[in-house]
């Protein structure tokens, strides 16, 4: 076989350019939210005052508040949702009305959040309900579920049926095959799902726009109507602080995954 090529110097500074490009950004992001200047572009040296007006920024926190509940609520229905269309999609492969169900699930992949929005901006008016906290968390819920089934189900398509039709062999119903076999094998997924599912609700601004109501904005929102008088250094702040969040989530969710992952493969031969 031919052996594989060390990286080039090109490979290397294309691939330092890119991540420049990504992370370069954030990077500034960060090192201006200790700025103690009021002027962004300005730097004034380290503080940490930026931090303490968020902290006493009352509709700040609200709107900071208002987006966890959400964001948590939205990825753990979409989690719980998503995963059982997963397991429908991959186990029923010749029920009626398959391809129209999946077509279904998966439109809000390639649908734009506008049209997303407006359509359920009129679905509330027309069921005259009151846009808050659970408009939202629906909104956000649709739109988060299709990513959720997509990698719970990449996860059901590589995993070995066998194992499952092994355990109903030895005596187990069907269900709690599922949840002691196949559940613990696809754990890894379905957290990746959930925190796949709450990092886009934490960032969503188009749909959460249309579904929102008096009183219960969420951080996008606010962070938006705020940057459009001019970007202040106490938005620096915050998103720093919801970097280190997701940050924070990531590394929970990888621990996680490898815990459930290890408990999968060492419960699996039983």
């Amino acid at each position: 076989m031919r052996k594989i090529s060390r990286l080039s110097r090109f490979n290397i500074a294309s691939l330092a350019l890119g991540l420049a490009f990504l992370y370069l950004p954030i990077l500034i992001l960060v090192i201006y939210s200790f700025n103690a200047s009021r002027l962004v572009t300005v730097w004034g040296g380290w503080s940490l005052r930026w931090y303490h007006e968020f902290f006493g920024d009352r509709a700040m926190i609200e709107a900071s508040w208002m987006s966890l509940r959400v964001a948590v609520a939205s990825a753990t229905i979409a989690t719980l949702i998503g995963t059982l269309a997963a397991v429908a999609l991959s186990r029923g492969e010749g029920f009626r009305g398959r391809t129209l169900f999946s077509g279904m699930l998966y439109a809000p992949l390639v649908m734009p959040e506008v049209i997303t929005g407006l359509s359920l901006l009129l679905l509330f008016v027309a069921l005259n309900a009151e846009r808050g906290f659970w408009t939202v968390t629906i909104a956000h819920t649709t739109l988060t579920m299709c990513f959720v089934a997509v990698v719970v189900q990449s996860r059901l398509g590589s995993l070995d049926r066998s194992l499952e039709e092994a355990a109903m062999d030895l005596g187990c119903a069907p269900v709690r095959a599922f949840l002691s076999v196949t559940l613990p094998l696809i754990a890894p997924a379905i957290v990746a799902g959930w925190m796949l599912a709450f990092t886009l609700s934490l960032d969503d601004l188009v749909i959460a726009s249309f579904t929102t109501g008096p009183g219960s904005a969420t951080l996008p929102i606010r962070i938006y109507s705020e940057v459009r008088l001019g970007v202040k250094p106490e938005i620096n702040a915050i998103c720093t602080l919801v970097i280190a969040l997701i940050a924070v989530v990531i590394v929970i969710a990888s621990l996680a995954s490898k815990l459930s992952s290890s408990q999968g493969e060492s419960a699996a031969p039983l």
